[in-house]
């Protein structure tokens, strides 16, 4: 039985969500809509875009390479997780990290190019945009390669 002062618990189960109050609470599930949401911002700007005659070529070559930005980045970090050399480990999140940077300053030279200045501009602020939510959102939940890893306890021995 809860205590009315004990707070209630979105929990998931096989058949959805429920609501538990004994389950401890599930902190992966509780934050995975925080670690995805400047793919949600992306993805949320597009009617937007088109609905106010905003530069359409811009925003998808933005958001075409942020989506692909995302997923090449956690497939590099999900290697490197597995990876039990620390040099192959260090080698794949620095081709993340790098890959990253080139893949974006090409869209936003290519969205200038093959489209207009206002494309290029667009590209620009939409991927400044979701770069500003993902690292607030990473600071919060604190999500990335070396976290993701098993963790030897915290607390200092004392036996």
């Amino acid at each position: 039985m809860r205590a009315a002062w004990e707070p209630l618990r979105l929990g998931v189960g096989d058949g959805g969500p429920r609501i538990t109050a004994d389950s401890p609470p599930d902190l992966e599930a509780d934050v995975v809509y925080l670690r995805y949401l400047d793919v949600c911002l992306v993805l949320a700007t597009a009617p937007f875009v088109l609905v106010g005659g905003m530069p359409t070529l811009g925003y998808l070559i933005g958001a075409g390479a942020w989506l692909a930005t995302r997923a090449g980045t956690a497939f590099l970090h999900a290697q490197a997780r597995r990876a039990g050399d620390a040099k192959v480990r260090a080698g794949l999140m620095v081709a993340a990290l790098l890959g990253r940077v080139w893949l974006v300053a090409l869209a936003i030279i290519l969205a200038r190019y093959a489209g207009s200045k206002g494309d290029g501009i667009m590209a620009a602020a939409l991927l400044l945009a979701a770069f500003t939510v993902y690292l607030a959102m990473s600071f919060v939940t604190r999500d990335g390669p070396i976290q993701g890893a098993p963790r030897a306890s915290s607390r200092p021995s004392t036996s």
